[in-house]
């Protein structure tokens, strides 16, 4: 059985992707060129890997152990470039780092940059994903260094506090509870709301959240607007149209400008905590591992 590389990195696309044709162009090869690959590897093995259906691909049961291989063997000589690079020329090494929409758009572009200066040859490719997505793909090996939510499944990773990541109000300057010290959910049932995609993870965990609480409405939110980004969130509710919730590091920074004003959470739920999660920190490429330090050193205590 001789696989190279290439068809160990065009299966994982494969599965990953779902379609030949995706992966196909993710490997920057052509769908014929992709489809005998997979041709020859079956041959050699004697056994199909994939199943054919009509709007894609899935792995049979080889198709799954090859995988789980491939993604092994292709860590394995990422970490091997990482470690011989420093003795070449040209760059030292690329780390993947997920995070979820609080830690890619408010605190991991200025934690990274100190050490991207300080490492000029290590390119880095960073991924806003939501935190359970963010541990899938550690648990997959698609990404190195994950940061994600405390309130999550975290079994089969390693995980550090990172940085405390609470929750709080925005509202319009001018409403009446704007000048509260500290507010509750049950003091918003009543209100109208905006707020991301009814699929995103602070959306669902506000949702959730409400329908636990006794009011008029009995726990359902009147969602006015869901926008796909927190600034035009913001802006809204500057506006007047209603109330919502999001990650006080953003709202600090979009809600004065957008004549909004946050107001801190009082309910346990909001006061949540960003974690630095690796699937294995001592099976790490170089860089990485001095990515992973790096970022441990800019962490925050809880306030």
């Amino acid at each position: 059985m001789r696989f190279d590389l290439t068809d160990l990195q065009l299966f994982v696309h494969i599965l990953d992707c779902g379609t030949l044709t995706a992966a196909a162009g993710r490997a920057h090869m052509t769908l014929a060129s992709a489809s005998e690959r997979v041709r020859g590897m079956e041959a050699q093995l004697g056994c199909a890997l994939l199943a054919r259906q009509a709007r894609g691909v899935r792995p049979t049961a080889a198709g799954h152990t090859l995988g789980q291989h491939a993604r092994d063997v292709l860590a394995r000589m990422q970490r091997l470039r990482g470690d011989m690079a420093e003795y070449g020329a040209g760059l030292a090494g690329h780390v993947r780092v997920c995070g979820n929409t609080s830690a890619v758009s408010e605190h991991l572009p200025l934690a990274v940059a100190g050490f991207l200066r300080g490492h000029p040859r290590v390119a880095l490719e960073l991924q806003e994903c939501r935190s359970a997505e963010v541990l899938d793909r550690l648990r997959q090996g698609l990404c190195d260094i994950g940061v994600a939510s405390d309130a999550q499944d975290l079994r089969g990773l390693q995980a550090t506090p990172w940085r405390p990541d609470p929750l709080v109000a925005v509202l319009p300057r001018a409403h009446r509870l704007a000048r509260r010290k500290r507010l509750a959910l049950q003091d918003l049932l009543t209100e109208d709301w905006v707020g991301l995609p009814h699929d995103a993870a602070l959306q669902v965990l506000v949702r959730q959240q409400a329908a636990l609480l006794e009011g008029p409405s009995g726990g359902q939110l009147r969602w006015r607007a869901q926008l796909q980004h927190l600034d035009s969130i913001c802006q809204l509710v500057g506006q007047g149209v209603g109330v919502a919730v999001m990650p006080a590091a953003a709202a600090q920074r979009l809600a004065p400008a957008s004549g909004a004003r946050a107001v801190p959470l009082s309910d346990a739920w909001a006061r949540r905590q960003l974690l630095l999660c690796t699937a294995r920190e001592d099976q790490l490429p170089a860089h990485a591992r001095q990515l992973l330090v790096h970022l441990k050193g800019l962490g925050l205590a809880e306030p």
